[in-house]
């Protein structure tokens, strides 16, 4: 397999998995009064915006055809 031929394949793996995956993200908010601290943690699971997910499909769908166009 040729390597413009894998990257595609990576891209638009990628590009499919995070229609579907979250990415989770999390945040430490506090403050120290003296000898006292106080903090909240925040979590969210946001996922890519769909047009990234476009990009990456689109991109693997490019770098998959050139790679194989290029081997024949």
């Amino acid at each position: 397999m040729k390597t413009l031929t894998l990257i595609g394949a990576v891209l638009l793996l990628l590009g499919l998995l995070s229609f579907v995956v979250p990415i989770p993200h999390q945040e430490d908010h506090g403050v120290r009064i003296g000898d006292t601290k106080i903090n909240v943690q925040t979590s969210h699971s946001e996922r890519l915006p769909p047009l990234a997910n476009g990009v990456l499909v689109l991109g693997g769908l490019v770098a998959m055809f050139a790679g194989s166009r290029k081997a024949a």
